[in-house]
C-alpha cells in the first residue's frame, strides 16, 4: 500500500488546478483534504486520494 503524501505544487500539478481552486473544491467537500505533516503551516495530501479524485473526473 502506497502512503506517498503529495505537497501542493505536485498535486497542482497532477490535477491542473490552481491553488484557489483546490481550496475552493475542498471546502465544498469536492476534493480530498488536506493532512496536516509537521510544522505549523505544513500540509500534503494522501497520493491515492489524489490519483482516484483524478480518475473520478475523467469517467464525468
Amino acid at each position: 500500500m502506497n502512503h506517498k503524501i503529495l505537497r501542493l505544487k505536485e498535486v497542482q500539478r497532477m490535477t491542473g488546478l490552481s491553488r484557489s481552486t483546490i481550496y475552493a473544491e475542498i471546502a465544498k467537500g469536492r476534493f480530498p483534504k488536506q493532512v496536516r505533516l509537521t510544522g505549523f503551516r505544513s500540509v500534503g495530501w494522501h497520493e491515492n486520494a489524489v490519483i482516484e479524485w483524478v480518475e473520478s473526473r475523467q469517467q464525468v
